[in-house]
């Protein structure tokens, strides 16, 4: 397994879709560039799939780097990926013949076509859970030192192995499952194992393959746990109706790796606040355009402040008493 600091610490969705081209356009904020001496900068936007997460994480860059740089001084070429891996590729491919100045990748497998596709425009990552899993980087220290840097959505996963204890304690055997073909969910689901074998419970790992499966998989599992965990994970988070669905039928908690997750099927989660990431994102690439930072020496950056987030409708549907350091979630429109 990649090394890394766990308590710093999204994938295939087959839609059969092509991508959707996205929207060009200079946002909302101050007219004047911020020194930049005038030039204008074209920046890409490859995001893997639409989800509610991906795309606060998109907003919040785009509102501060125009923040930053101001409205006239930044073009946004925003496309979607439809949950198609090769189209991100192709996005990518795009962004490189256009000369694009720097380019924002938005979850895992749209970093590693960026990564592959240019050795030269700034690339900077958010919504990826770990880089050195992400790029194939053995012995990991926080910074790529190439072309690419960005931002981390892993909340603390020890942490979130603790919330079992907390909402569920008499659970003894839980479930994990997640996208096999998701990098950064297989290293959630690892180190969550450890956690939770380390506490004494029973662990049964299931994997998906895509969303086709994803239904009869989920259907299996409850049959032999108490609860379920389920990491960031972009298929899992685009098919969180059909697990809860199951899930709830059978009366089985689920914790989750993020709020977006925990809205469609969870009863809690220890997650981040995805437009601020994504501001954060937007600040380094301000800062990579104005010359002031080499993207290669950037480290990657993290959201500091997780917050324990509960769904008060399951928890009430399950009996679970919440401790008073949870946050009820805002349930979805």
């Amino acid at each position: 397994m990649k090394k890394f600091t766990k308590v710093l610490i999204s994938g295939l969705l087959c839609l059969g879709m092509t991508a959707c081209a996205g929207s060009t356009g200079t946002g909302t904020g101050s007219n004047e560039p911020a020194g930049t001496d005038g030039k204008k900068f074209n920046v890409g936007i490859v995001q893997l799939v639409q989800h509610v997460a991906l795309d606060a994480a998109a907003q919040g860059f785009q509102d501060e780097l125009v923040a930053e740089l101001g409205a006239d001084a930044v073009e946004f070429n925003v496309q979607n990926a439809a949950g198609d891996v090769a189209t991100c590729s192709s996005i990518v491919s795009g962004f490189v013949t256009e000369k694009t100045d720097l380019i924002l990748a938005i979850a895992t497998p749209a970093l590693q076509a960026a990564a592959s596709g240019t050795a030269d425009i700034p690339v900077l990552g958010t919504a990826i859970t770990e880089y050195g899993t992400a790029l194939e980087i053995d012995d990991f220290n926080g910074t790529v030192g190439t072309n690419v840097s960005g931002t981390s959505d892993l909340a603390p996963l020890d942490k979130q192995a603790d919330m079992f204890d907390e909402l569920v304690p008499d659970a003894k055997t839980i479930g994990i499952l997640y996208c096999s073909a998701e990098a950064n969910s297989k290293y959630q689901a690892e180190v969550v194992k450890e956690c939770l074998e380390a506490k004494g419970k029973t662990v049964i790992v299931k994997t998906f393959t895509d969303s086709n499966d994803v239904q009869a998989v989920t259907t299996e599992v409850v049959s032999e746990v108490d609860a379920l965990y389920i990491p960031t994970d972009n298929t899992a988070a685009s098919n969180t109706g059909l697990i809860d669905a199951v899930a709830s039928e059978a009366g089985i908690p689920i914790i989750c790796g993020e709020e977006g997750i925990m809205a469609g099927c969870g009863i809690a989660t220890l997650s981040i606040d995805y437009y601020e990431l994504g501001k954060t994102t937007g600040a380094m690439a301000a800062k990579i355009l104005k010359g002031e930072s080499n993207v290669s020496e950037m480290p990657i950056e993290y959201y500091q402040n997780p917050i324990k987030k509960y769904d008060a409708e399951r928890c009430k549907a399950l009996g679970i008493t919440v401790p008073s350091d949870y946050e009820e979630a805002a349930r979805p429109e």
